[in-house]
């Protein structure tokens, strides 16, 4: 019957062997780090939101939190399912709907503590900001993958990406300094995997910081000033006391936090809490409180005070709950994800997925990295949320979107010296993404 079914032609000699074929499996340590920190997110939400509890619903805001999580997880099953070459022609788009939107909302946005940070489509609130990350890492490592030399990477690529770079951080200006030193650090860091010459590389340091330091002194010069009373009104209501809407320069804020970052010379535990402080000071608290074992979730005595508990200062509530040892365990998990990417991408043959890989590893652990740094005092206070653990919308989908191309890297790039799998691969790309990868050079 079989050979009858052949025959007519129903089926192609060698068709059933293709249709049994197994899918390539995902790496399974960047599985595991994402369950993990996917478990921990739940946990550590539900303990730092009791601000947001409600008698009639007490676990409404962990639904909320798990619904946003549940999406994520779909979309980054779903992209470790896609192969990694169709993010080509996915890139040009992305990138597109992605800086309009934050020139949208640049102009237009909602305004929360006294900037305009995002904007609502179908009911969902998108902050453009952590979009904008995901756009960087897909535009660097398209435009390097097709700019790779003999010697490093052409000066039309190395232009591109900066001046892309200095676009996205025109952008997040008014919104803060850390998104924009982020994207910064993100190009670096793609810039050194990809092969940048050093003369090229240092050109770029140098631009950036004539630009930036450009743009910071002309926001200083031209920021209105207000009295500490009104700053907290703008920020609590995004109206001055005359009640007109107002969208609060922050370089003023931001030069006070650096100053008081950098001069203070008064311990910690000696200052008084002003509105000023309150935040890093109830931060200090809650990891103080921590100890080495922590309270065990639940047992938060900080989380009810502690603005933004459930966001930008989640971490604390994170040592609060398991202590020191459960704080270093998190930066582990983080760490341990840039050193899976390093070593699928030390095995890949390609530029393309070495360059997505590890751009969507240290777009994730810097972003980490910044919001501990900022919650333990390294750096001054900012907002900046904890990947897949902070509440907000966009940031878990833009993590859920990194951790799901790492993933289809992991399962489509070759990451052997099998010859013949490697022109298979070649054959399949595109011709421009044809570039070995540069750390094998």
């Amino acid at each position: 019957m079989e050979g009858d079914i052949r025959r007519e032609g129903c089926v192609a000699p060698g068709a059933e062997a293709k249709m049994k074929e197994p899918l390539p499996k995902a790496d399974k340590y960047i599985w595991a780090i994402y369950i993990a920190i996917l478990v921990i997110s739940v946990i550590e939400l539900y303990s730092a939101s009791s601000r947001e509890v409600q008698a009639e619903n007490v676990f409404g805001p962990l639904l909320r939190h798990g619904k946003m999580l549940l999406l994520g997880v779909c979309i980054t099953v779903g992209l470790s399912r896609m192969k990694y070459k169709w993010l080509k022609p996915i890139t040009p788009v992305f990138v597109t709907v992605t800086v309009v939107l934050a020139v949208y909302v640049l102009f237009k946005g909602d305004i929360i503590n006294g900037a305009r940070r995002s904007t609502t489509l179908l009911g969902i609130p998108i902050q453009p900001a952590e979009l904008l990350k995901l756009a960087v890492v897909m535009l660097i490592a398209l435009v390097m993958s097709q700019s790779q030399e003999k010697r490093g990477v052409s000066t039309a690529g190395v232009s591109i990406c900066a001046a892309f770079v200095l676009l996205c951080g025109g952008l997040l200006f008014t919104q803060g300094l850390t998104n924009t030193l982020l994207l910064m650090g993100i190009s670096f860091a793609m810039m050194l995997i990809g092969g940048v010459q050093l003369k090229k590389f240092a050109a770029v340091l140098l631009v950036y910081a004539l630009v930036g330091g450009a743009g910071i002194i002309y926001k200083k010069e031209s920021t209105q000033e207000y009295s500490e009373a009104e700053l907290v009104h703008i920020t609590e209501t995004g109206t001055n006391f005359k009640g007109e809407r107002v969208t609060l320069e922050r370089s003023g804020t931001q030069m006070g936090r650096i100053e008081r970052w950098l001069g203070d010379s008064i311990p910690k535990y000696a200052e008084p809490i002003t509105s000023e402080n309150r935040q890093e000071q109830y931060s200090y608290m809650a990891q103080a409180n921590g100890g080495i074992m922590g309270q065990l979730p639940g047992n938060s005595r900080e989380t009810a005070r502690l603005p933004l508990a459930f966001s930008d200062y989640i971490f604390a509530i994170v040592v609060e709950d398991w202590g020191f040892v459960g704080g270093m365990f998190l930066l582990g998990l983080y760490l341990m994800l840039l050193a899976r990417a390093g070593a699928i991408a030390s095995r890949c043959s390609r530029a393309f997925p070495t360059l997505l890989v590890m751009g969507m590893a240290v777009l994730i652990v810097l972003q980490a990295l910044f919001h501990m740094a900022i919650v333990t005092g390294v750096f001054p206070v900012s907002g900046q949320p904890l990947p897949l653990i902070s509440k907000g919308g966009s940031s878990i989908i833009a993590t859920s979107i990194a951790f799901g191309i790492m993933l289809s890297v992991s399962r489509y790039a070759v990451q052997s010296n099998n010859r013949k799998e490697i022109n298979a691969e070649l054959l399949e790309l595109p011709a421009e993404l044809g570039a070995a990868n540069p750390s094998k050079l």
